[in-house]
C-alpha cells in the first residue's frame, strides 16, 4: 500500500492513509479530521458498508437524518445502502480507522 496521504472526493478537513484492501475487505484506511471536517458533505450511499473505529477523539456520524456519536474506542457498522456521511465532534483533531466491508 501507498504510505501516501489524500483527501476523499467532497470532504472537508479530512486526510487518510490506505492501509489495506484485499477480498471482502475492499479498503481500510486510517482518517485525520480536523476541527469542522468530515464527509462527504452531501450524505452518500454507496455498495459497501463501512466499520468506523474512533481511535482518538470523538466523531459524529449523519444516518439517514439520525447523529451517532462515537467516542474514542467505539466502533460501528454503517450498511452503505443507508445515507449517511461522518464529521470530527470536537474542536481537537478525531482519528479513525474506516473498514470498507462487500456485503
Amino acid at each position: 500500500m501507498e504510505n501516501k496521504l489524500f483527501t476523499p472526493p467532497d470532504h472537508i478537513n479530512f486526510a487518510a492513509r490506505k492501509l489495506y484492501g484485499e477480498g471482502d475487505i475492499s479498503d481500510v484506511s486510517i482518517a485525520f479530521i480536523d476541527e469542522n471536517g468530515g464527509g462527504p458533505s452531501s450524505n452518500h450511499t454507496h455498495k459497501h458498508n463501512h466499520l468506523f473505529i474512533v481511535t482518538e477523539g470523538e466523531a459524529k456520524i449523519i444516518l439517514d437524518g439520525e447523529e451517532i456519536i462515537l467516542k474514542k474506542n467505539e466502533s460501528f457498522l454503517v450498511k452503505g445502502e443507508i445515507p449517511h456521511s461522518v464529521w470530527n465532534n470536537q474542536t481537537a483533531e478525531t482519528t479513525m480507522i474506516g473498514i470498507n466491508i462487500m456485503p
